[in-house]
């Protein structure tokens, strides 16, 4: 007797779905998991002065604590920096583990909706290679978690309209409002998630019902449009999105829009030549066809509508997926327009629309047909799917370092100014000056008024001894963007350490706080400004405090205040604790183990200066005046043998040193 056939289990099919995105998304970023941090990664791992409690409260409260105001994706990475530190893999793990997670929540969404080939949807989002960028960069985890609130969000409000007689509903809607605040205070893009319902809402009735299906978005329309207005106001006011690069006319932004829109579907259509940066287009002297573009998209909607009675599909999956892109379509100035008016991160949320659409279209053709042409279609859906991990996984390889990353960007954009002056700072940080000269120079000749390169420049001439090269790179950094408080900092760091040019560089941190006051490090480098000017020893420690108090991990600002406590006999045993913590938070810093010996040896715990002022030495051989110092120790704790062995050791590095030698000489009992 022949067995009786089960049908599959949905949920056993669900779950094996997943699996399967999972275990292909680790293969298309496995190249990227130990990738190094890129570009502004360091401005979304959580710094030193934000990783406390209180820093978590700033990241809440504060508009210029983070780079943008999106504090529960702050809190993601506070939250992670807890859980590994500064470890990149942790990161990247995160982030391929969301984008599995969205891809599986895609799939669970869209056949909820009924949406037929919802794996094939889920497994070509999970394995397409214009994810890349918003995978594999560790700032984009604001891409991927975002979508895993916006696809929870939508996935309760589902639920919500089909119990929305019942007692549960209300508990139904308050879950999915607060998946939906959560997806806007990862990443506002998600803004768009009400107006996607309505969509979907029409798509399947074909009217839209005031009260039932309008009524209850409403307060997420409002939600959405305060997190859209403050965040474009945020990118402005604080990221500097404005000025005259921005500058686009409303003819210009409609032009510029309807070329990114097939510039984008281009790239999903046939993902070749995908850049980490591409070249940025001059709208104001666009050619007559770019109104083609925008022409070609308005076509394209009203055929879709008139197509509309024999399906509603294809009208609704393109309306998603402009509407999903809106916000990066040149209507709101961002800064990344700065340097491109198109990124593949900008598309992430977007696509899913165009692969649902793709996958409802081709599916039920094979489902429906006989065994032999339904396996045909598995193979094909397969080698779709494998070579779309394959040009993934070697896309991802881009990501493995800043060096990488912006060689592969410069091979496809040779013009990318911000790629030369980034790639300069590697070179820079690596050791090698002369290629960091070589691409910050290029970085000018391409781009004559970017700021940051001359400030780029400017560090490099100050560790290579130009001083007036320096001085005069910081002031044209100034001249060409005065709200550029790194360079203010700069600037005042190489005068402060000039003679005479105390004044002008307490003027120039002054400045620089006043554009942040929540610079940590200005803070600092007044305060010790400030200590080198008779009668603002207060004010200096006052600066010291500020500094730490915005970053308590902050070790040089704790040695700072150290030094300036220790000058006072009754605050001794402040500067003691302000030393130790600094050697807590840095202990292999060779000078603050000898200020914290000077300190100990003045309250007469000579041991434990001995102790530090050995620990320097250890660290720092050739540090010759703690020699004096362990010697002057000795002598006071009656140990006349050792301060002649530190003196005659001293001597040997400093032979010059009369007095040293005369000091020697009465303790051996000479003349």
């Amino acid at each position: 007797m022949q067995a009786e056939s089960r049908p599959p289990n949905p949920r056993l099919r669900l779950w094996w779905t997943a699996a399967l995105i999972l275990v292909l998304t680790l293969a298309c970023y496995w190249p990227a998991l130990h990738g190094d941090l890129l570009w502004d990664d360091d401005a979304h791992v959580t710094r030193l002065g934000l990783q406390s409690l209180s820093g978590l409260v700033q990241i809440w409260t504060s508009l210029h604590a983070t780079q943008q105001y999106y504090p529960l994706l702050h809190s993601a990475f506070w939250l992670e920096h807890g859980l590994w530190g500064d470890s990149t893999l942790g990161y990247h793990l995160a982030n391929v583990l969301l984008h599995a997670a969205a891809s599986a929540l895609l799939v669970l969404a869209l056949r909820r909706l009924g949406v037929p080939g919802s794996w094939l949807a889920g497994l070509l989002f999970a394995v397409h290679p214009v994810c890349v960028e918003s995978v594999a960069w560790i700032s984009e985890q604001k891409n991927t978690l975002s979508l895993v609130f916006y696809l929870l969000a939508a996935l309760a409000y589902l639920r919500f309209d089909g119990i929305r007689d019942q007692p549960e509903a209300r508990r139904a809607y308050a879950l999915a409002s607060a998946l939906f605040l959560g997806a806007l205070l990862t990443k506002s893009v998600t803004a768009t998630l009400p107006a996607a319902l309505l969509v979907v809402f029409w798509w399947r009735s074909g009217r839209l019902d005031w009260r039932r299906d309008v009524g209850p978005l409403v307060p997420w329309f409002a939600a959405a449009a305060a997190s859209g207005l403050l965040t474009s106001w945020v990118e402005r006011t604080v990221g500097g999105a404005q000025g005259g690069e921005f500058d686009l006319t409303l003819a210009e932004r409609c032009l510029l829009a309807g070329r990114a829109v097939w510039f984008y579907l281009g790239k999903l259509v046939w993902p070749s030549e995908l850049l980490f940066v591409y070249p940025r287009w001059d709208v104001r002297n666009a050619s007559s066809g770019w109104a083609g573009y925008l022409a070609a998209a308005v076509v394209l909607t009203a055929a879709l509508w008139v197509l509309r009675r024999r399906s509603r599909g294809p009208l609704c999956a393109w309306l998603f997926y402009v509407g999903s892109l809106f916000p990066a379509l040149g209507f709101f100035n961002v800064y990344p327009f700065l340097f491109s008016y198109v990124a593949d991160h900008f598309q992430y949320l977007a696509s899913m629309g165009l692969f649902a659409a793709f996958a409802a279209g081709i599916v039920p053709r094979f489902d429906g047909a006989g065994a032999n042409l339904r396996a045909a279609g598995l193979g094909l859906a397969g080698a779709l799917v494998a070579l779309l991990v394959i040009l993934s996984n070697a896309q991802s390889q881009a990501y493995a370092d800043a060096r990488t990353l912006y060689t592969a960007t410069l091979e496809g954009n040779p013009q990318c100014w911000m790629a030369h002056n980034n790639l300069g700072t590697w070179y820079k940080d690596h050791g090698d000056p002369k290629q960091a000269a070589a691409h910050y120079q290029e970085a000018l000749r391409l781009k004559k008024d970017y700021a940051q390169a001359h400030n780029n420049l400017g560090l490099w001439c100050e560790e290579n001894g130009d001083t007036d090269g320096a001085i005069a790179h910081f002031r044209e950094a100034i001249r060409l963007k005065p709200g550029f408080p790194e360079a203010h900092n700069n600037l005042g760091s190489l005068l402060g350490r000039m003679p005479g040019r105390l004044d002008e560089a307490v003027s120039e941190f002054r400045e620089a706080l006043r554009i942040v006051p929540e610079f940590a490090l200005a803070h600092s480098n007044l305060g010790t400004a400030l200590l080198k000017t008779p009668g603002h020893r207060n004010e200096a420690i006052a600066q010291f405090e500020e500094a730490i108090r915005l970053e308590p991990g902050f070790a040089p600002a704790h040695a700072s205040l150290g030094d300036a406590l220790s000058a006072s006999p009754e605050r001794l045993d402040d500067a003691v604790a302000q030393f130790e913590e600094s050697l807590r938070l840095d202990p292999a810093n060779a000078e603050v183990h000898n200020n914290l010996g000077l300190a100990l040896n003045a309250q007469g715990r000579v041991p434990e200066a001995i102790e530090h002022y050995e620990e320097a030495l250890r660290l720092r051989p050739g540090f010759a005046e703690i020699r004096l110092n362990i010697a002057i120790a000795c002598l006071g704790a009656g140990n006349r043998m050792e301060a002649a062995r530190q003196l005659e050791e001293y001597l040997q590095v400093r032979p010059a040193n009369d007095t040293t030698r005369q000091i020697l000489a009465q303790i051996q009992g000479g003349p």
